[in-house]
């Protein structure tokens, strides 16, 4: 027989709405299975969509507990999610197969449970489980970059390329102007920063630099030389270079806006006009509105102007729900998200809004 340690996350999906002052009930998915076991690959929010029919809505479930559980979001492949339907309302417990022999409880003090396996459990990985797939948003933590309209002036530029190409691939030399810094070895190149404009004044609100690739000072002086060892788009004479920043890491808990955000989408990135699933988008509500890394919002298509034949006014059809996207990256008045679902294609100017 082996030990499994039961963390019981009270996961307690109540179907009233006595959960939380003011919350809506937590509603549970149409196919929540009783028992799920956690594989590689999977994400919280994966996990969540298959108990809830709101996925962002589990860290309310986590809150009940955080008294209980020093870290609730460390859920494990290997790790059993099981569904008890006993009590007056649905809870979830997470439970972990630990091995043969012994008995006892896990180090933070929570009870052992006692089972009979019924199918084998891979061994645990060392990772714990991501909130989602860091692969979507991993080049985007630390770019696009906002930036003033002319900040990127003043930085090195590209002003010369190997061969005299037109334009530069991995491996490729470039010869760039302004580098004083020696100790810095390791650069970003982005394209002249590029408007985002306001959907309805059309005016720009924020400047983002278009990141093209890396490359590493291989030789100082005037010019300096940089060989290119990474590329998204082709790089080229007039771009310019920022040092490269450390890789940042995504360990957000996705919920609600804690206040009323109302804003629209502005961009896609790399420019595509139909977005979906695991697209990155710039919307036009930062952290001065409040919005925060791990934010949730709903995305709305923005009704149709229509008139009304008889009275010849001009009406707007009411805006319909078709995905939400989840914060990554804040500025003052601009957010990154990702799309996190989507049931038609959504457009730049749609509207973002608390789920």
């Amino acid at each position: 027989m082996k030990n499994i340690i039961t963390r019981g996350f009270a996961l307690a999906l109540a179907l009233t709405a006595g959960m939380a002052i003011g919350a809506q009930p937590l509603e549970l998915a149409p196919n929540a299975p009783d028992r799920y076991t956690v594989v590689k690959g999977d994400t919280l929010w994966d996990i969540s969509g298959r108990f809830l029919s709101k996925p962002w809505r589990w860290p309310e479930i986590w809150e009940l507990n955080r008294e209980q559980i020093r870290n609730p979001h460390l859920i494990y492949p290997g790790d059993i999610v099981v569904l008890d339907r006993s009590g007056a309302s649905p809870r979830l417990r997470l439970s972990r197969l630990v091995g043969s022999g012994g008995s006892g409880a896990d180090p933070s003090g929570l009870p052992v449970e006692r089972r009979q396996p019924q199918t084998r459990v891979e061994m645990l990985e060392r990772d714990p489980v991501p909130t989602i797939d860091s692969t979507a948003i991993e080049p985007f933590l630390n770019r696009p970059l906002i930036v003033g309209e002319r900040e990127l002036a003043a930085n090195p530029r590209i002003v010369a390329t190997q061969d005299g190409r037109v334009y530069l691939g991995r491996g490729d030399l470039a010869y760039a102007r302004g580098i004083a810094d020696d100790t810095v070895r390791e650069w970003h190149i982005y394209r002249q920063a590029k408007p985002l404009l306001d959907p309805d004044t059309r005016k720009p609100i924020a400047w983002e630099a278009l990141f093209v690739g890396s490359a590493r000072l291989e030789k100082t002086g005037d010019p300096a030389t940089l060989r290119i060892t990474s590329m998204t788009e082709e790089i080229g004479v007039g771009d310019r270079l920022m040092p490269s920043e450390p890789p940042k890491t995504f360990s957000y808990v996705p919920r609600p806006p804690a206040g009323e955000v109302d804003g629209r989408i502005l961009a896609v990135y790399r420019g595509v006009t139909q977005i979906g699933r695991n697209n990155v988008v710039a919307v036009n509500a930062g952290g001065g509105a409040g919005v925060e890394p791990g934010n949730v919002l709903a995305i709305h298509q923005r009704g149709r102007l229509v008139v009304d034949r008889e009275t010849k006014e001009q009406l707007r059809l009411p805006d319909e729900a078709v995905g939400h996207l989840l914060v990554f990256r804040v500025f003052d008045n601009i957010s990154y998200g990702l799309v996190m679902d989507a049931s038609q294609s959504i457009t730049v100017g749609d509207v973002v809004t608390n789920p």
